[in-house]
């Protein structure tokens, strides 16, 4: 039998970002015992590394702005595969959550009059990004950690979930151990958050930093939950390419709403060669008017590089492949042009772009006051997870909540820049309230000794194989190297159906990896560890993009590159089975009445 200690809790949240954060405190609230459980250090979760800003129709900047328009931009940029009541809540409620952020301390920029300053970003009508320069992420993280660490809530900092343990068919807590240490914890819940955020650690140019090797996924999928739409993941057309030790590293879209264009290697702006007939009328006809646009010109329309993301990167992939790149595979973004423009303008960038400025210079050596940027695109989100209640955030498995990224639904086949921001707060607030609800209303779940024991068991046969074993930094870089060729942003169903069988024989090597040493922060055995979760995130992504024979948002199926109709009444749901994998159609809930008009007036 393992040794392991033992806490209780009525709600545990395994994430301490936005969304997990969020989470704790509105359950704190409700006056529940809450525990909070990271992977990494409290503070240091992946939403720090949100940059361009929080949308939220506040109209500050722009009076025409509402929340009808605010549903209407995220069901377009989702091309209407979206949980419809997700996308109508979060409009509805992302400027109260806002709000709230600002009364807990948040340091929003200002309007001249004092107002929170919103700005331009892609695939949103009018400027709606709440901000903090460019580093609104950490902005975010530093409010709610300062507000929720008085609330009570208990934090396990640096601690791995192995399992999700249940009680027939709901959830009781879940199973881990302490990264620092290596000692095995259990923690007894009644209801249960998730909020673990992506997967980006599948794939190998990306965004995201070391946490997000789809855990929270992962859990839900082994406890019996639905995953829905695992075949849209977002590739943010702007990541670093230059120099390798930095590839992928977000540039935030925040660049291009202050004026930045894309251009190639001849210096023509691309993106005007190509404007989807669904935002045409939405779209500038010339430089000019694209340049007011980003100036506050109610009466312009914005350029085409603030188009929406999946839309932008495969254009940034076309350019490429032509062999109109960069020296280094990418495109060039170019802010420093607005010299010609704006009087000051270096020290105008220096206080718009801090965070870019500061990357570049120290990581490339490069001064974007004086010179364009490299960029191509690097996986950057995850639009499917777990398959959530729109109202109240549970899974197909009762007590078993998920909000924020790891939560599938409100961003359809492509998520709006800003509009993950808005995800954690609104959504974490309602998963935290719920679950906090569900805690009072049920006793705490029997939990049966033999599960954590096994698991345990199995997280230690990697020491028992020791050096001999396969060697799991190897096995990982292999399956990144498969899901970035094989499963990236244009798709082959050939070459799916290969990465499907270059999963399994790597799902084999996995049993087989061995690590040398003791338990007492061993990264090699926090990688075995994460490789599980990893080979279920990746096979669900690889056969969800199989099923649906379209393109549509982020999946770009060259053997199928336009939108079939008929695929845009469905989803894609995809759960265990008792012979593994399954996976099958969902029909999308129709619109209501009220909500189909709001569309057709914002078309």
């Amino acid at each position: 039998m393992a040794e392991y200690q033992t806490l209780s809790y009525d709600v545990l949240v395994i994430g301490a970002g936005g969304a997990g954060l969020r989470a704790a405190v509105e359950a704190a609230a409700s006056g529940v015992k809450v525990g909070v459980v990271c992977k990494s250090l409290l503070g240091k979760a992946h939403t720090v590394m949100a940059e361009g800003g929080i949308a939220a129709a506040l109209a500050n900047v722009d009076d025409r702005d509402n929340w009808r328009v605010h549903f209407a931009d995220t069901m377009r940029g989702g091309q209407y595969v979206n949980n419809w009541r997700m996308a109508e809540l979060h409009a509805r409620e992302a400027p109260q959550r806002v709000r709230e952020l600002e009364a807990w301390g948040a340091l929003f920029d200002r309007t001249g009059d004092g107002r929170i300053l919103q700005r331009n970003f892609g695939g949103h009508r009018y400027p709606r990004l709440a901000h903090v320069g460019d580093r609104t992420g950490l902005e975010m993280i530093r409010t709610l950690q300062d507000h929720g660490i008085h609330s009570g809530m208990q934090v396990h900092m640096e601690c791995t979930v192995l399992e999700l343990l249940l009680d027939g068919g709901r959830v009781a807590g879940a199973f881990g151990y302490d990264r620092e240490k290596g000692h095995f914890l259990l923690w007894k819940a009644k209801a249960v958050v998730l909020a673990t955020g992506g997967i980006g650690r599948a794939f190998k140019i990306t965004s995201n930093s070391w946490e997000y090797t789809g855990d929270g996924h992962a859990l839900a999928y082994r406890a019996g939950a639905d995953l829905l739409d695992m075949e849209f993941v977002q590739f943010h057309p702007t990541g670093m390419v230059w120099p390798p030790s930095v590839c992928g590293i977000l540039v935030t879209e925040g660049v291009r709403g202050e004026g930045g264009v894309l251009r190639n290697s001849l210096g023509k702006r691309f993106m005007f060669d190509d404007i989807p007939d669904a935002y045409k009328n939405q779209t500038a006809d010339t430089e000019e008017e694209g340049w007011r646009y980003t100036q506050g010109d109610k009466n312009a329309r914005r350029p085409p590089e603030l188009l929406t993301r999946d839309h932008v990167a495969r254009c940034i992939n076309r350019e490429v492949k032509a062999g109109r790149g960069s020296p280094h595979g990418g495109v060039f973004l170019d802010i420093a042009w607005i010299k010609e423009r704006l009087p000051n303008a270096a020290a105008h960038i220096q206080r718009k772009l801090p965070s870019m400025y500061h990357q570049f210079k120290q990581l490339a050596d490069v001064d974007i006051t004086k010179e364009a940027m490299e960029v191509g695109p690097t996986t950057h989100y995850m639009m499917g997870g777990v398959r959530v209640d729109g109202d109240t955030q549970m899974s197909s498995v009762a007590g078993l909540y998920a909000a924020g990224e790891v939560a599938a639904g409100l961003h359809g086949a492509n998520r709006l820049g800003g509009n993950s921001l808005s995800d954690l707060l609104v959504f974490g607030q309602r998963a935290g309230w719920h679950a906090a609800e569900f805690a009072k209303a049920n006793s705490q779940g029997s939990i049966d000794e033999r599960i954590p024991d096994q698991a345990a068991k199995d997280s230690l046969a990697v020491f028992e194989r020791g050096e001999g074993g396969e060697n799991p930094y190897l096995i990982q870089q292999n399956l990144q190297e498969k899901m970035q060729s094989l499963v990236g942003i244009v798709r082959l169903e050939a070459e799916m159906r290969q990465a499907l069988g270059e999963i399994e024989g790597l799902k084999a090597r996995a049993s087989r990896a061995g690590v040398a040493g003791h338990r007492q922060y061993n990264n090699g055995w926090h990688t075995a560890m994460d490789l599980h979760n990893m080979m279920i995130v990746s096979e669900a992504i690889t056969r969800a993009a199989i099923l649906r024979q379209e393109s549509r948002g982020a999946q770009f199926r060259e053997d199928y590159p336009k939108p079939d109709p008929e695929w845009g009444r469905h989803n894609i749901v995809v759960r265990k089975g008792p012979d593994g994998m399954i996976v099958e159609r969902k029909p999308v809930a129709p619109l209501p009445e009220e909500l189909k008009q709001v569309i057709e007036e914002m078309k």
